[in-house]
């Protein structure tokens, strides 16, 4: 019903990028702006407003107030997104190592970054108890959430699915958590204690358990002590290693503070271990 033209090009483009999320990888934060001004506004104004906007043949863009408006959106998201970095707690469902978190809003977004900060979970579990609805979502190509979804009565597609919040769900996912102390970040701001440090990297968890993930003398694997003593694994890559403390003992990357007092500790236990006096 409308002739072809550039403006109708690039907003269909940025529904697309949005749908399938390419605009994370392409940046294309235009497309995230346009879906959340969908969810801003009434059904009706929205129409209006793009219907109107589709029918001139000027480049696609949001007028100053529509900015503005979006800007304080954006804002709101992040503080959102990161008191929920807080409030999530791990645990294995079944053969899944799961992130669950309490939350009615902004679904995507969240699941996102939860997802890229924490790649040693399978799948984010998004619990909104007021709609009593459950979202599955997951950054992995070998796990399909709309099977896990399935499981419960639900479905979706591979990457995102939900359920209906059954006795069933409720007991897995908000009781049996319901005593988890949530997950702790890795350290942001450090200068010493630094992932993939061929010298280690230090690593602590709620148990007072304590890490050294260390590559080996030929450089060919990783290996991990665990409160100085060495596990029988090893792993190819850091990654995988980090990805194992992560999921079994709930670890994260120790603050350089931590560290330094950790290294002060094991090098004093040398030096009384081999009779060395200190020299001050």
């Amino acid at each position: 019903m409308m002739t072809p033209t550039r403006t109708i090009d690039e907003f269909v483009e940025l529904v697309r990028e949005w749908d399938t999320w390419e605009w994370e990888p392409n940046e294309n934060i235009r497309a995230k702006r346009l879906n959340d001004l969908f969810f801003m506004v009434s059904i009706d104004e929205f129409e209006t407003k793009m219907v109107d906007r589709l029918q001139k043949n000027e480049p696609f863009a949001f007028d100053e107030f529509e900015e503005k408006i979006l800007d304080m959106e954006e804002e709101k998201i992040e503080r959102y997104i990161r008191r929920k970095k807080r409030e999530m707690v791990q645990t294995f469902i079944g053969e899944h190592c799961a992130g669950i978190v309490h939350a009615e809003s902004y679904h995507s977004e969240l699941a996102s970054e939860l997802g890229k900060e924490n790649p040693h979970l399978d799948y984010i579990v998004m619990l909104n108890m007021g709609g009593k609805k459950t979202s599955f979502r997951t950054i992995h190509d070998n796990v399909d959430v709309s099977e896990i979804a399935g499981r419960y009565g639900g479905g979706g597609h591979a990457k995102a699915a939900g359920c209906t919040l059954t006795d069933e769900v409720y007991s897995l996912f908000v009781a049996g958590a319901f005593s988890l102390e949530p997950i702790k970040p890795d350290a942001m701001r450090n200068r010493y204690n630094l992932k993939e440090s061929r010298s280690g990297t230090y690593y602590e968890n709620r148990k007072d358990d304590t890490f050294l993930l260390f590559p080996s003398p030929s450089g060919d694997e990783w290996r991990i002590e665990r409160n100085g003593t060495l596990l029988e694994q090893s792993f190819r890559s850091f990654a995988q290693a980090e990805r194992f403390i992560k999921r079994q003992y709930g670890a994260w990357l120790a603050k350089d503070e931590n560290f330094v007092q950790f290294l002060m500790e094991q090098m004093m236990r040398s030096r009384q271990e081999n009779q060395v006096p200190l020299e001050w």
